[in-house]
């Protein structure tokens, strides 16, 4: 088995100058890193990684704690870091928190103990013991997909990553209002998360920018999951005076939603408009194709490997929160005609509306 000496032999280089390339511990010139990774492919060299760990106390690994693995957005937010974290060498730890508070603090010490170099956390709706843990071991970590709002005299310093919400979902309802509804239903997400929130309140601008006014009785939580979304639906298809339109607050809410009105035996969009915030890879086969909002998951997913990787090379610096913008992909479960020049969604960049993000919040 080929060793570091080996390596530095084969390329004319000093056993240090093998380290530093593999460990980026010091720039090197380019045509002498290239000799290395050349002599390292010829030689068939393996780093040992545990070895190297104990020397540099890092192991190159990332600690991913998200909740909902089987929700496509959460699936492709996984491939961007997975692809961010292996693009710089790094591996990924994985851990499922289940939107559980406990559970989420103690998967986040597990990979915290794996001795992962960072940890990337799509928080629960009550982090304060996660914070906590975070702040008293000074793990780097970055936020995605939901925010966190520290207390002021908080000394941890973390980044977060996420999409705009509330423009996008503003424009949802804007559409529908559009079309002519004025009893628009919501069918929301897990309260306590900052996605609910700003949502919600994109969901009440866009019932102002329309003139209609807000009736909580046309809000109703589905928690995030399809099952509470179904009976969420139910709900407010029961109201005396139910909607004519709705806007789902995620995919698997999405789900719960038509499986409601399938049990009803309405129709999408004869007997009620639908539009869903989070699009997805099977939207555009249903029949009426599904308009939705499109997140930058798998963006998302890579912006939280650089912002990690920044706060490792410099854990001083002051926290930032990076917004990406969304799309909206204009189908027909709205109730508007197929466009006649493409069977495909029509996705329109929401970036511009989004320079205002903070409006909304």
């Amino acid at each position: 088995m080929a060793t570091m000496v080996d390596v530095a032999a084969h390329a004319g280089v000093s056993v240090a100058t093998v380290s530093h390339v593999l460990n980026d511990t010091r720039p090197v010139l380019p045509h002498t890193r290239q000799a290395v990774l050349d002599a390292i492919d010829a030689l068939g060299y393996t780093p040992n990684t545990l070895a190297r760990s104990l020397v540099t106390a890092r192991t190159r690994s990332i600690g991913l704690a998200v909740s909902a693995i089987s929700n496509p957005y959460f699936t492709e937010i996984l491939q961007g870091v997975e692809a961010g974290a292996l693009e710089h060498g790094y591996g990924l730890l994985l851990a499922d928190p289940h939107d559980d508070p406990q559970h989420e603090r103690k998967v986040v010490q597990l990979l915290h103990e794996r001795r992962v170099d960072g940890l990337i956390v799509a928080p629960s709706a009550d982090p304060d013991a996660l914070l906590r843990y975070l702040g008293q071991h000074n793990v780097p970590t970055v936020f995605l997909d939901r925010l966190v709002e520290a207390p002021a005299d908080h000394p941890f310093r973390f980044d977060q990553v996420c999409a705009e919400n509330a423009e996008p979902m503003a424009r949802l309802v804007g559409h529908l209002a559009e079309r002519g509804h004025r009893r628009i239903g919501l069918v929301a997400g897990l309260p306590g998360l900052s996605t609910t929130n700003e949502r919600i309140s994109g969901y009440r601008h866009g019932l102002a920018g329309a003139g209609l006014p807000y009736d909580e009785r046309l809000v109703a939580h589905g928690d995030s999951e399809a099952t509470a979304a179904e009976r969420a639906t139910d709900a407010l298809l029961s109201l005396a005076a139910p909607p004519t339109a709705m806007v789902t607050g995620n995919n698997a809410m999405t789900l719960g939603a038509l499986r409601a009105l399938r049990e009803r035996g309405l129709s999408v969009p004869d007997d009620l408009a639908l539009c869903c915030f989070d699009d997805f890879a099977w939207a555009d086969l249903f029949a009426p194709r599904l308009t939705a909002i499109s997140q930058p998951s798998k963006e998302i997913g890579a912006q939280a490997v650089r912002l990690l990787l920044e706060r490792l090379a410099s854990p001083d610096r002051p926290a930032r929160t990076v917004r990406l913008p969304c799309a909206f992909v204009h189908r027909t479960s709205c109730g508007c005609a197929e466009p006649p020049e493409t069977s495909g969604a029509s996705p329109t960049d929401l970036s511009q509306k989004s320079s205002a993000k903070g409006s909304l919040s």
